[in-house]
């Protein structure tokens, strides 16, 4: 019972994460977002400075952790409700591949130990 549970768990993730996957076969999808953002939304700087109350330079490192990958969720966020936005992310299997595919495959590799399974 507990398997299956886990598998309509699955199916259901796979349908609500079908956009991400598309977004996770780029190479960098999400790096430069922010800044991208802010521009395609004519947000100035001065208007993230004021809500933010952070000094340019913070701006400036904000914006480079992020294209870096080393920004935190809770400043993305608070980033993206500057910009009256709402930061959404997700946790996708490789090469665009459903959870229901990397559960398959997982199964596979225990029961032949890892040999002649392939990407």
């Amino acid at each position: 019972m507990r398997e299956k549970e886990r598998g309509l768990a699955r199916k259901k993730l796979d349908k609500e994460l079908k956009y991400y996957r598309w977004a996770g076969k780029e190479k960098n999808p999400t790096h430069g977002l922010l800044r991208a953002v802010r521009h395609a939304l004519g947000v100035p700087a001065a208007e993230m400075l004021k809500k933010l109350d952070v000094s340019p330079s913070v701006l400036f490192r904000l914006e480079k952790s992020e294209r870096r990958g080393t920004i935190s969720l809770k400043r993305l966020d608070r980033a993206a409700r500057a910009m009256g936005c709402k930061l959404v992310y997700g946790i996708v299997p490789q090469q665009g591949k459903t959870l229901e595919d990397l559960m398959e495959r997982r199964l596979w590799e225990s029961v032949l130990g890892g040999v002649g399974v392939r990407n």
